[in-house]
């Protein structure tokens, strides 16, 4: 099956998603980020059947990403706590918990960041991989990084990833 036939094959998957706010400061009216991303899933067809805000806090982020990952969720997206201040402890919490890394994920992210915003690109650490069988996607708490990432690379490439995951 060539590479345009397995994408066509999974353009009917329904793809269950948990979106996790990690911050300290936002609350869910204030959440455009989060907002943003449980919006672009629906648009798109998919269920976001879990929303979570959290403290950037290790204990906090990981219990709801656990949520998710023992409901058999398809994928979970944080937001928030990738950067490298000291409180940013989302993306520590998360690679002590990935079991397979999606490396290409960040490299691409930070590449069209680039485009985006010059030198800035390298203080994102956002970062993707497999949890059991949920992927995740850890991206910057900003809503235009997080608009980037989801309108061109996680909502063009969704199904195919869960489609994959499901083999």
């Amino acid at each position: 099956m060539s590479h345009t036939d397995h994408l066509k094959s999974s353009s009917d998957i329904s793809v269950k998603c948990a979106v996790v706010t990690c911050s300290d400061s936002r609350d869910e009216a204030s959440d455009s980020s989060g907002r943003f991303i449980r919006e672009t899933l629906a648009e798109a067809g998919h269920e976001v059947a879990l929303y979570r805000l959290v403290p950037d806090e290790p204990d906090w982020i990981s219990a709801a990403v656990k949520v998710a990952v023992d409901s058999n969720f398809d994928v979970i997206i944080t937001n928030g706590g990738t950067g490298i201040s000291r409180r940013d402890n989302t993306f520590k919490t998360l690679q002590e918990m990935i079991d397979r890394p999606l490396t290409g994920f960040g490299e691409l992210f930070r590449m069209l960041s680039w485009q985006e915003v010059g030198s800035s690109a390298m203080l994102s650490r956002a970062t993707a991989g497999v949890i059991q069988n949920t992927l995740i996607f850890a991206l910057p708490g900003s809503t235009n990084a997080v608009r980037l990432a989801m309108e061109k690379l996680i909502l063009p490439q969704i199904r195919h990833l869960v489609s994959e995951m499901r083999r």
